[in-house]
């Protein structure tokens, strides 16, 4: 009895063996047979329809690429937080969020009493100005011929000396309220003055409304300048010593169009945050209208040039998410073509980095470079008859 239990047991052992090495042999098998399990086979006439072309897998110096995300900025001088240097009434405004304004624009009229005390001010020192002026200039003629005294003389100097400082003073309070002190008469006194923008760009907030009132630090609009766009790349710190200043990028914008655009590196930070990474800034080859400040992208960074094999990137073709090609097989009077699954690179100036599966001797083979989508029409077309 002891003997059969033996027996069985090492029977059960054999069979599970053999059970694995088969497995293992087929999933070996599946591994080196690189030619997936379809294949395309056309006559002379249906080849002649659709015009495919073959070609070699040769090999080219590409750039390796960085991949890495980052966001659209523009520098703190394209960006402008307009305020009111004095407080007052919005009278009126005509600005709304995304219209373009020029330098020099009208953005609103404030009024305020304060504007009215500031020029009487103005000029009342201006008029007292001007007698002082020429009071110093009589006591200075005086103390040359001694007829008055060096006292008197200093008195009337200190007071003209200070009444210029004044005036200037009140002078560069009005531009700065935005009133041209040489336009300051009697006649022009005003209670409103204009706010302008101080640069060319569009308006990205509006804080006001007709009748409300602003204090100095409120913010009344935000103006940015879209002509100076820049990337702004975040770069694992891992990563950072493979950029180099003047390196290529091409980006895309996530979530939006999917038009490829260029850069350049410009700038490196030469400081790591606390998440381990570095800001790199990154000069846009050609403004786009379209874009605007704070829009996330991926960006491809080339760096390291490298030799690898290529194809056409009509070569590769994608079937249920996974890359193939088409290779070249002769079959008698018919042309066939198998899928090879292959593991796309870098895509540089029309050409696709591949890499094959090891057992394939890529010398040899001819690869189709145009038509190969057809021979995925033709294909699927076959499975769905089958």
């Amino acid at each position: 009895m002891k003997d059969i239990n033996i027996l069985v047991v090492s029977i059960a052992i054999l069979l599970v063996t053999n059970a694995c090495g088969s497995k293992k042999e087929e999933d070996t098998s599946e591994d080196l047979d690189s030619v997936a399990a379809m294949s395309v086979t056309l006559s002379q006439s249906q080849l002649d329809a659709v015009k495919i072309t073959t070609g070699k897998i040769v090999q080219k110096e590409m750039h390796a690429v960085l991949e890495v995300n980052g966001m659209l900025d523009v520098p703190p001088q394209n960006l402008v937080t307009v305020s009111a240097l004095m407080g007052g009434f919005i009278k009126s405004t005509d600005i709304l969020q995304g219209m373009s304004i020029k330098k020099g624009a009208l953005i609103a009229k404030i009024q305020n009493p304060e504007f009215v005390t500031i020029q009487k001010d103005y000029l009342e020192n201006k008029s007292k100005l001007k007698y002082l002026e020429l009071e110093y200039k009589r006591q200075e003629e005086l103390a040359k011929e001694n007829v008055a005294s060096a006292k008197t003389f200093q008195q009337i100097s200190s007071e003209y000396n200070s009444a210029l400082v004044i005036n200037g003073a009140l002078a560069e309070k009005l531009n700065m309220i935005g009133i041209n002190p040489a336009n300051v008469s009697q006649s022009t006194i005003t209670s409103i003055v204009d706010l302008r923008s101080p640069i060319n760009g569009y308006i990205t907030v509006v804080n006001i409304n007709i009748g409300s009132f602003v204090n100095p630090q409120d913010i009344i609009c935000e103006i940015v300048d879209t002509d100076h766009l820049h990337a702004e790349l975040t770069v694992f710190e891992k990563d950072i010593t493979k950029i180099k200043v003047g390196q290529k990028i091409v980006f895309k914008i996530v979530n939006g169009d999917n038009e490829e655009r260029t850069a350049k590196v410009y700038l490196i930070n030469h400081k790591i945050s606390t998440d381990r990474t570095v800001r790199v800034h990154a000069h846009m080859d050609k403004n786009d209208p379209a874009l605007i400040p704070n829009m996330y992208l991926k960006a491809y960074v080339y760096i390291d040039e490298q030799k690898v094999l290529a194809v056409p990137q009509n070569a590769v073709v994608q079937i249920e998410d996974e890359d193939y090609i088409f290779i070249e097989k002769n079959a008698g009077n018919k042309h066939q073509y198998e899928g090879v699954k292959v593991q796309k690179g870098i895509s540089e100036n029309g050409y696709t980095e591949i890499i094959l599966p090891v057992s394939l001797d890529y010398s040899h083979m001819n690869v189709v470079i145009n038509g190969a989508y057809d021979l995925l029409s033709k294909l699927k077309n076959v499975e769905e008859e089958e």
